[in-house]
């Protein structure tokens, strides 16, 4: 292994891509698993992040293919203001009779769901400052996973201490939905936008999305009025 100054600007690269897209991730778990039972959280934490670690791997060698698919990261993008939506909009309303093995098993689908989509851009980021060392990108990988063990936990426990924290990472996931429907090659044959003007686009309907979202809890967590 030659530590050349490409090689130690390619790592420098990957942590960095590490700490910024891992670390959406972070959220997502963090999100999913801010119901469940105190002794399920950490079991959600780790099982959530040996889920996103597996979709990786899984998705490395189809990334550069599957960004290129029309239609893709539309469909992701949408994907992904779902899960938003269910993340907030089911803060108080789901229904208390849910098992915490139900619960359990609903927080691992929606990280699941959640993973595959936003590691996409990961896998391409970090794949793309490897500049083709394998030992790099085994390595990003490697750093990724207590980023996403140790974010989540400290992101969950932020949640407890305010729980406006749940509205902020929703709004996070708005934005990532929003880029990637921007993004998407049949998107861009129709809607083409200067940086700034699509930045505001993006920042708008996240705005948008997430109060409307938050609305929508509020109204169906608190009491009806009697007639």
């Amino acid at each position: 292994m030659e530590f050349s100054p490409e090689w130690v600007a390619s790592l420098f690269a990957i942590i960095m891509i590490d700490l910024l897209l891992a670390g959406d991730n972070a959220v997502v778990i963090a999100l999913a698993a801010r119901r469940l039972p105190k002794h399920l959280q950490k079991r959600a934490v780790y099982a959530g992040t040996a889920g996103a670690i597996i979709i990786r791997v899984a998705l490395v060698f189809f990334a550069l293919k599957l960004l290129a698919t029309p239609g893709l990261s539309l469909g992701g993008g949408l994907l992904l203001y779902w899960v938003a939506w269910r993340l907030l909009a089911k803060n108080d309303s789901d229904d208390n009779s849910t098992s915490a093995a139900d619960t359990f098993w609903l927080a691992m689908r929606t990280i699941i769901i959640a993973d595959t989509v936003m590691s996409l851009d990961n896998i391409l980021a970090i794949a793309g400052a490897s500049r083709g060392d394998l030992g790099l990108v085994i390595f990003g990988f490697l750093l990724s996973i207590p980023i996403m063990v140790g974010g989540s936990v400290l992101i969950l426990r932020w949640m407890e201490k305010a729980p406006w924290l749940t509205t902020v990472g929703c709004g996070l996931l708005a934005l990532i939905a929003g880029r990637m429907v921007l993004d998407d090659h049949w998107v861009r044959a129709y809607i083409e936008l200067q940086a700034l003007w699509e930045w505001l686009a993006i920042g708008l309907s996240a705005v948008i999305f997430t109060s409307a979202t938050a609305y929508a809890a509020k109204r169906s967590s608190s009491p009806s009025s009697p007639s």
